[in-house]
């Protein structure tokens, strides 16, 4: 996504193509020129283990397209499984929304949807700085 602008904290952390890049001691800014760059922010991501409900597997599915870790395809077949196992009360609402961004190829969104579906303490986990995705 050219044009994406990271706004980075002291010694935050991102995944860049499968790189791990930590910014230095002060803030930055930096912006992504160029398409096809895959980034997640660690303080965002989530372990595997972590991912004990069916929100908290989509958001990993998610979390592992943005990275490029997983294509587009494969993606959605683990997104939709673990939706289809939602059984909260607004499950109907919020499986329409994240299904929505994950048709688009907007993982990102996605996670961003269910992390806000879920609480953001509710996604937390113990991963160092963690990590926002944002697919580039």
């Amino acid at each position: 996504m050219a044009g994406l602008i990271l706004k980075l904290r002291p010694h935050e952390q991102l995944l860049i193509n499968g790189v791990v890049v930590e910014n230095g001691e002060r803030k930055a800014k930096l912006r992504v020129c160029s398409d096809g760059a895959n980034i997640l922010r660690l303080r965002d991501a989530i372990r595997p283990e972590d991912a004990t409900t069916p929100l908290k597997r989509a958001y990993y599915a998610a979390q592992m397209a943005v990275a490029g870790q997983l294509n587009a395809a494969q993606a959605r077949v683990l997104i939709e499984q673990a939706l289809a196992d939602c059984r909260r009360l607004d499950a109907d609402a919020v499986r329409r929304i994240v299904l929505a961004h994950t048709a688009a190829g907007e993982f990102y969104k996605a996670m961003r949807a269910i992390k806000d579906a879920t609480g953001q303490s509710a996604m937390e986990a113990p991963s160092g700085d963690g990590a926002r995705v944002a697919s580039a």
